[in-house]
């Protein structure tokens, strides 16, 4: 941590005096952020999943439907 200088009035904030960029070094709040990023692509992926499941029940429903009319215009 020498290598950042310590942002005033801002506990867990330094500066990388090479690029200027201001890096939390707060551990409590790194691994917060970290879980709520896991937690967020976790949900993204199931929301991917719920919308890939419920278009492959559209596509069998339709399909259903399908075959269903086909089989009553057969028969009228």
């Amino acid at each position: 941590m020498d290598k950042y200088l310590q942002v005033e009035g801002k506990p867990g904030l330094a500066r990388d005096p090479k690029s200027g960029a201001i890096i939390n070094t707060n551990k409590t709040e790194i691994a917060r952020a970290r879980n709520r990023k896991k937690l967020w692509k976790e949900q993204q992926e199931e929301i991917s999943t719920l919308k890939n499941d419920i278009n492959v029940i559209k596509e069998m429903l339709a399909k259903l439907l399908e075959d269903k009319n086909g089989t009553n215009s057969n028969q009228s």
